[in-house]
Formats: structure tokens, C-alpha cells, sequence
């Protein structure tokens, strides 16, 4: 069987992820949002934002696979499928489906071995926060977008809980689009969190916008000034940064809080 020799990445997890298997040189193309792994932005030429790309700069490359993300890119697949390229769509929303797509990743690039291993390195670390033992587990609020106020997504709140937190949005998490995530000023000062983390996909989070919100300042969190941010190429990747980096400023965030 002949493995893909020349990949297109729309998104960086694939991009970040194909490259800690060892098989960068089959990517000859990325997303212009892509930071991680940092030398990538340096190798391969960006073709794609997130939600549009440069169609014809795609089929010059010649790629034998272009990989993309969610409904949001099906526009993107769409015409890429009409100029005969062959596409793949991932659609990870939880940790469980996030391992799926590394192992699907390392076989299409013949490294499922390898795959397996990474996965197994992520699995022990998430093993061992889930053993520790906080004096405190606090309530927290994620919050992925300001305008409308939107709450985390699936991943988001299983790295809160691995953490010690508890997701006071944990049952809107598992919805799949941003608008059923959507909520209110209201509906947050009642869940009273401790902690605010805040990641607004694309801009810098405005924390005093956050502290000005009437009637947030009977919220602990910001009555404590515990309001924090979190880059959102760390946490709102559905691959390795997610699982490393963002999982571990979560835990400082809510180590932090217990510390006190």
C-alpha cells in the first residue's frame, strides 16, 4: 500500500501532530494559523486561514491528501473534492477522540506504532493527575468566546476536571457547535465560579471587559481576581498542545488556587 507522499494540513494538530511522529517531510502544506511546532512555519508554506484557503495554491502543491477539521472547513473540502483532491475531515470533540485521530494519523503515515506510544505517554500523565489529591476542587468557568459568551468545548472540560476543577458548564461541553454552547451574564453569576479561565480564539482576552460585566463582581472569581488566560494554540488545539501545554496551565491555574 502506498502511504500519502505529499500532505496538506488545514489545522495545526495534524500539522504538530505528524511532525512528533517523525514524518514531517510528507507535509507540503499548512495552516497560517499553525505555531506549533515552531520550525514549520520556518519549512512549509501557509495556504489556509481557518475557515478559508488558497484553493489553487492547494493543487499546485500536487498533494495526495489534504487534512481538515469540523463543518467549519467543509466549504474548503467541498471545492478541494470538486478539483478531484482526496480529503480527510477530523472531527475530535473529547480526549477519546483526539487519541483516534493520532492512532488514524500514524497509520495513514505508516508510524501506528508510534502513535500508540504517544498516546500512552499522554494517558500516564492524565493517569497521574487524576491520583493527586486537592484540598479543594474549585468551579471553574471556561470561557472560549466574550461576544456571545460562550462556554468550553468537550476537551476544554475534561482537562478542568483532570486538573481538580469542576466544569460549571460540563453538560453544555459535550454539545458539538459554539452556538450550543452559547449562554449568559446571568446564567454564570449563579454557577458562582471560583476561577475564570478565558480563551478567546484569535484575540488577546480583555480581562477588565470581564471584571466590568454588571453584576460579575459578585462572582468569587473575580471577586478574588482569579481571572486568567490561557493562548488559545494551546488550548483550543484538539491535539498534543492540549494534552501538554494547555492541560498544564490548567493544573498550575487550579494548583494555584489551593495554594492559597
Amino acid at each position: 500500500m502506498k502511504l500519502p507522499q505529499r500532505i496538506v494540513c488545514l489545522t495545526e494538530e495534524t500539522t504538530e501532530t505528524i511532525y512528533a511522529l517523525g514524518e514531517s517531510h510528507r507535509i507540503v502544506g499548512i495552516s497560517g494559523y499553525t505555531v506549533r511546532p515552531s520550525i514549520a512555519r520556518k519549512e512549509k508554506p501557509r495556504i489556509s486561514s481557518f475557515v478559508s484557503a488558497n484553493i489553487e495554491k492547494i493543487i499546485e502543491l500536487d498533494p495526495d491528501l489534504v487534512i481538515g477539521f469540523s463543518d467549519v472547513q467543509a466549504s474548503i473540502a467541498s471545492d478541494l473534492i470538486k478539483r478531484g483532491i482526496q480529503v480527510l475531515c477530523f472531527n475530535q470533540r473529547s480526549i477519546k477522540e483526539i487519541f483516534e485521530m493520532i492512532l488514524l494519523l500514524g497509520a495513514i503515515v505508516g508510524k501506528y506504532e508510534q502513535a500508540e506510544i504517544l498516546i500512552e505517554s499522554y494517558k500516564v500523565k492524565i493517569s497521574k493527575l487524576k491520583q493527586r489529591k486537592n484540598f479543594f476542587a474549585p468551579r471553574v468557568y471556561f470561557e472560549e468566546w466574550d461576544d456571545p459568551l460562550i462556554s468550553g468545548i468537550g476537551w476544554v472540560s475534561e482537562l478542568i476536571e483532570i486538573a481538580g476543577g469542576v466544569d460549571i458548564f460540563s453538560d453544555l461541553s459535550i454539545k458539538k457547535s459554539a452556538k450550543e454552547r452559547s449562554i449568559n451574564s446571568k446564567m454564570v453569576i449563579e454557577k458562582k465560579p471560583d476561577i475564570i479561565i478565558a480563551s478567546w480564539c484569535g484575540k488577546k482576552v480583555n480581562k477588565e471587559k470581564i471584571i466590568s460585566r454588571k453584576g460579575w463582581d459578585k462572582i468569587p472569581a473575580v471577586a478574588k481576581k482569579r481571572i486568567y488566560e490561557i493562548k488559545s494554540s494551546i488550548i483550543l488545539q484538539p491535539g498534543p498542545a492540549c494534552l501538554t501545554d494547555g492541560l498544564g496551565e490548567v493544573v498550575k491555574i487550579i494548583n494555584g488556587f489551593n495554594d492559597e
